[in-house]
């Protein structure tokens, strides 16, 4: 008796993937990093950015509240100076004021740059995350999956993100909204000039 054709018989078949092709268990169309984790998300990118940013922002209030009130006690004295005879003397606008203030303004740029690198940079170093990549569950890798972080990525990194949306109008904005478009890493801009990427982890 000829063999009876099975079940299934006449369906069409499916060709089998490429030798070698890994299996990533997950959710359908989640990316994956070359590491085989999965891609953060930008809305998770988004609220970890917010989240330090608020992180630095309390910081830098604690240095900057105390340097204003120096800064008023130093220069108000100049303002309402009088001559020995008691007459009053009008304050010179530039060296009673403009420069004590831009002085101010100089010292409190360089220091909140500082505290970012250290923030973005050498805490970061260690776990690949800040406190908000750690509140959404995130980490900074590389891209190449057979190296470490290293203090050179995380400056590359830093400085791309910081220095570069200082000096260039809008620079910021293309930087943060470039993981949408980009393919297939969900990279920033800052993300390719360091070739890191930020995938999503369990904890």
């Amino acid at each position: 008796m000829p063999p009876q054709p099975g079940p299934y018989s006449g369906l069409p078949s499916y060709p089998a993937g490429p030798p070698g092709t890994p299996f990533r268990p997950g959710l359908p169309g989640v990316p994956f990093a070359p590491n085989g984790q999965p891609l953060a998300s930008f809305g998770d990118r988004l609220l970890a950015v917010l989240i330090d940013g608020l992180v630095l922002g309390a910081a830098s209030l604690v240095v900057m509240v105390p340097a204003m009130i120096l800064m008023f006690a130093v220069v108000t004295p100049d303002l309402t100076a009088t001559t020995p005879d008691g007459t009053y003397t009008e304050p010179d606008p530039i060296s009673d004021i403009l420069l004590p203030l831009l002085a101010l303004e100089a010292g409190l740029l360089l220091l909140i740059f500082a505290m970012s690198y250290v923030y973005q940079v050498e805490l970061m170093l260690k776990t690949g995350q800040t406190v908000g990549k750690r509140v959404m569950k995130l980490r900074i890798v590389p891209l190449d999956p057979t190296t470490a972080l290293d203090r050179r990525m995380a400056a590359k990194r830093w400085a791309a993100q910081q220095v570069g949306g200082s000096i260039i109008p809008g620079f910021s904005y293309v930087d943060g909204l470039w993981q949408l478009w980009d393919k297939p890493w969900q990279q920033c801009l800052h993300d390719k000039f360091a070739r890191t990427v930020v995938v999503k982890v369990s904890g």
